[in-house]
């Protein structure tokens, strides 16, 4: 059926969607390509009395085995614009159906600052700060000017301001149920002329070690790149959602505890005093669990915080395997683990 220009499709599989590759269909589906695309879907939707979910890369979602009983609208948006700004910083205003990694390479070829350790994320720019994604000692919500939205109850388009997006790590205003009412349509970044590399993460602070001089932007993003390549399956011969669960935050308190129990747990420092620690490194150390594999389903084997679909895997599958792994980690440390990926419901 169509809306407007737009095509409207019937029991459509997402498993070729999402980088999981798995999960059942949609019961409606469609791709917008620009706002009244959007704003088409939208009022579908709202006469049909159905549900709506917005799908950019997939790369952070689990599709249920039932599918999605409403309408799915995959961000195809296109463009990017580079405006200057004072003090030698650049805004960078990118439509939401843009792949994040082809921004990052356009800014580091034009030799601006601030998104270079966010390299080789996969999704697009709109899932960007739902997420707030982050990496390597840097965060979106460190160079956002703006979110624009197009919010489903008004049928107008805004712009939010960075404080009003109520950015946290891996958390933002658009995971409530206050935000869910905003469709992410471009994101506003703010770039530097000028700057220097981020080196406080240890694997990019050790794959730079010995040299004399900091490296140029452009080596930061191939180092990050190089480092990811080792840490993350290929997309073309498995499906996963890269990490799978959030780093911990606990008190300085709850960490000097696990200390006395396990004195070479790593820890990273976080906001208001908490302390972040590496989950992957739990799972693998602490619960022997890097590279386990139940049935089509496992851990990557270079990376214990990676879920693997080996092939042939069903969503159900993976919940059944993450809950296996969360209980390991209560077991064993008291810790809680939440997911990173993000249920399609």
């Amino acid at each position: 059926m169509t809306c407007g220009l737009m095509t409207i499709e019937r029991n459509v599989s997402l498993k070729e969607l999402t980088t999981f590759k798995l999960g059942g269909p949609a019961r409606y589906f469609c791709r917008a390509r620009s706002v009244d695309d959007l704003r088409g879907a939208v009022e579908f939707a709202r006469k049909e009395k159905l549900p709506l979910a917005v799908l950019g890369g997939g790369s952070n979602v689990l599709v249920p085995d039932r599918g999605f009983d409403g309408l799915v609208v995959k961000m195809e948006t296109l463009g990017i614009t580079f405006t200057d700004r004072p003090r030698g910083r650049v805004l960078v205003t990118a439509a939401a159906g843009e792949d994040w990694d082809y921004l990052v390479s356009l800014a580091v070829n034009k030799g601006l600052w601030g998104v270079e350790n966010l390299s080789g994320i996969p999704g697009t720019v709109g899932g960007a700060p739902v997420q707030n994604i982050g990496a390597y000692g840097a965060e979106l919500k460190d160079v956002v000017g703006f979110v624009e939205v197009f919010d489903t109850q008004t049928f107008k388009l805004r712009k939010l301001r960075k404080r009003d997006c109520g950015f946290s790590y891996r958390h933002s205003v658009f995971k409530t149920p206050l935000g869910r009412k905003f469709i992410i349509t471009a994101v506003g970044i703010l770039l530097n002329k000028k700057g220097g590399p981020h080196l406080d993460y240890k694997d990019l602070a050790a794959f730079f070690a010995g040299r004399k001089r900091p490296p140029a932007l452009p080596e930061v993003r191939r180092a990050v790149l190089e480092i990811r390549g080792r840490k993350f399956p290929d997309l073309k011969t498995c499906g996963t959602a890269g990490s799978f669960f959030k780093n911990p935050l606990v008190s300085k308190k709850t960490y000097r505890e696990l200390l006395k129990r396990f004195p070479a747990l790593p820890s990273f420092p976080a906001v208001a005093g908490r302390v972040k620690l590496p989950l992957g490194w739990i799972i693998e150390r602490i619960c022997g669990l890097k590279g386990a594999r139940d049935g089509k389903v496992g851990t990557f084997e270079k990376q214990a915080l990676v879920l693997v679909n080996h092939g042939g895997a069903s969503a159900c599958d993976v919940a059944i395997f993450a809950d296996k792994i969360a209980r390991s980690v209560k077991e064993k440390t008291g810790l809680n683990p939440e997911w990173e990926v993000v249920r399609l419901e």
